[in-house]
């Protein structure tokens, strides 16, 4: 007999109350180096525009967004101000979560000395988080151990002495000021590290609040007002964002763990193309997640760029690739917040176990 696993991935039931199952044969399982040579074949003709330039230009705007939104603070008008928060919040997420994301994968050139330069800009200096841990948690832990139970299944993310409502929607606003202090404190013992990244940390507060005192006017306690609202801008959908593609699929045990492209197939989900959230998160954060675990060096658009070769991939294999609405991956996550998030893990899935 066939040997099947039942990947009950999104844990929930179709409109017309069918539970939705997957069934993939474990021992016909296609060869992911198909899938490698043909995604490398594409990076091969492709050009330093859409390796790098397409996403350095978003960079680049998120800068001049930043300036911009110095000059419309400095004005007495309060509209000024709500567009000049907003524009600030927006790039600054650009810079801190698509850049530190693609940085610390070492996306953002091809060298790796000034991919290091640059997570160290991206995260400490403007994200106010340590790349040493960002690097231990993301690229050691959540990437090669993704959905694999007590290694890399999101549980760092979730909170379950909180109701449902104040973790989805109030607790997030927290995010700008836990960033730091949780960094800080993750790195107590390493006494270098923690002095190291807490003055890049400082520096990069100092910076920051210099050019809201002199650029836009505020006092001190105004600047710090202002950077705590920013920040918090999109911090709802950061967590949103952590925990709607990977919480509530496939989870393997340490000793069974599936191949690669089964893994990230059954483990990882793709949110549906987003304007707002593509361009301050990326593209492999957002709509390419499922090719960003397969191909974790590659830039946010040639994750995009790649996209339809990796969904073409997997369907033809019968392999799951998991899509699915914002709105409707958060209307499930409040519906099923119990089983989801205080339920730990939620769903367990053991390879050859029926």
């Amino acid at each position: 007999m066939t040997k099947k696993l039942r990947t009950n991935s999104l844990s929930r039931k179709s409109r017309e109350g069918n539970e939705i199952t997957d069934y993939v044969k474990l021992d016909k399982l296609p060869n992911f180096l198909i899938l490698v040579e043909k995604v490398e074949a594409v990076v091969r003709t492709s050009n330093w525009w859409d390796k790098y330039g397409v996403d350095w230009m978003i960079y680049i705007a998120a800068v001049v967004g930043c300036f911009f939104s110095y000059r419309l603070f400095n004005t007495n008008s309060y509209l000024n101000f709500g567009i000049g928060i907003v524009v600030y919040g927006y790039c600054h997420s650009v810079l801190t979560v698509k850049g530190a994301h693609a940085a610390a994968h070492g996306a953002v050139t091809e060298s790796p000395k000034w991919n290091k330069f640059w997570s160290i800009m991206f995260i400490e200096l403007m994200g106010s988080f340590s790349d040493e841990l960002g690097n231990e948690i993301h690229i050691k832990g959540h990437h090669p151990h993704t959905n694999i139970i007590g290694l890399g299944d999101s549980s760092t993310w979730k909170a379950p002495f909180l109701p449902s409502y104040i973790y989805m929607f109030l607790a997030p606003l927290l995010v700008p000021i836990l960033t730091p202090l949780v960094a800080l404190c993750e790195l107590v013992g390493k006494w270098g590290k923690l002095i190291r990244c807490a003055l890049v940390i400082i520096t990069g507060f100092a910076i920051n609040f210099t050019f809201l005192i002199h650029l836009s006017g505020f006092s001190i306690l105004g600047a710090v007002i202002v950077t705590f609202i920013s920040r918090a801008l999109l911090s709802i959908p950061y967590i949103h964002v952590n925990i709607f593609q990977h919480i509530g699929l496939a989870m393997y045990s340490q000793k069974n763990r599936p191949k690669k492209i089964y893994q990230m197939s059954t483990g990882v989900l793709n949110l549906g193309r987003n304007m707002i959230l593509d361009f301050s998160f990326g593209h492999s954060i957002i709509s390419c997640h499922v090719e960003h675990h397969l191909f974790p060096r590659l830039s946010d658009n040639m994750c995009l760029k790649i996209k339809p070769l990796v969904s073409k991939f997997l369907k033809e294999n019968g392999l799951p690739y998991h899509e699915e609405a914002y709105f409707d991956r958060m209307v499930y996550f409040v519906n099923s917040y119990k089983e989801l998030m205080v339920n730990a893990p939620p769903i367990t899935h053991f390879v050859g176990i029926q």
